[in-house]
């Protein structure tokens, strides 16, 4: 019975670990690696980030406009510790390709993906906050 159990478990844990390492893999497809050269995927990808990035302005814009000053010190502090959080966290994650020419657009992938969540969060306290 020990065996049997102790055979049981192994298999569970191999193949959930064998899931978790294709989820890993399998990481999804963004348009711009649909582009002609890496360099031209790479420009693409940031693209997308400045795109997000000044959705992110207007979005930090509004919620300000209806903060008095004391949240408005609390938002500007809590987007600066942000600022640097997206940054380190889309270093790290670009590392893997360090030296690679897709790093950059690994790290724009992260930017965009990072700064597109966080208007998510603005947003959604603006319409908890707003007029």
């Amino acid at each position: 019975m020990k065996t049997f159990l102790t055979t049981v478990t192994a298999v569970i844990f191999f193949a959930a670990a064998a899931a978790g390492a294709k989820t890993q893999k399998e990481r999804q497809i963004q348009p711009c690696e649909q582009r002609g050269s890496q360099a031209e995927a790479s420009g693409c990808a940031h693209q997308e980030y400045l795109a997000a990035d000044a959705e992110l302005n207007k979005v930090y814009g509004r919620l300000a406009g209806v903060l008095d000053a004391e949240d408005k010190a609390l938002l500007k502090a809590s987007e600066l510790a942000w600022i640097k959080y997206r940054d380190s966290a889309c270093e790290f994650e670009s590392s893997q390709y360090k030296g690679g020419t897709m790093r950059p657009m690994i790290e724009s992938f992260c930017l965009t993906r990072v700064t597109k969540a966080r208007s998510a969060e603005l947003k959604e306290q603006y319409e908890l906050r707003g007029p």
